[in-house]
């Protein structure tokens, strides 16, 4: 079990990037969230199988196809045990 928090940054609301960023996650088997912040980024938190959220952060690198990402911002922390993953 891993955890990775990202911060993702270009077009990346109002496109359904977190929603998407659910889809993808649940599919992969991992728990989190995502969220809108005010500065334009969305912020994410994966916790699960290292190969599986390796998957998803290679999956925010591009997003769904209305967004533009820029740059993916990404820190390895302590697993906390999350059951589901949720949009913020």
């Amino acid at each position: 079990m891993v955890r990775r928090h990202l911060w993702v940054r270009g077009r990346v609301q109002g496109v359904w990037y977190r929603g998407s960023c659910a889809e993808q996650a649940r599919a992969l088997g991992i728990s989190g969230w995502a969220r809108n912040l005010a500065d334009g980024r969305v912020e994410i938190v994966a916790e699960g199988d290292l190969e599986a959220v390796d998957k998803l952060v290679e999956w925010c690198s591009h997003g769904p196809p209305a967004a533009r990402v820029t740059a993916v911002e990404v820190h390895a922390e302590e697993p906390e045990g999350l059951d589901r993953f949720t949009v913020r």
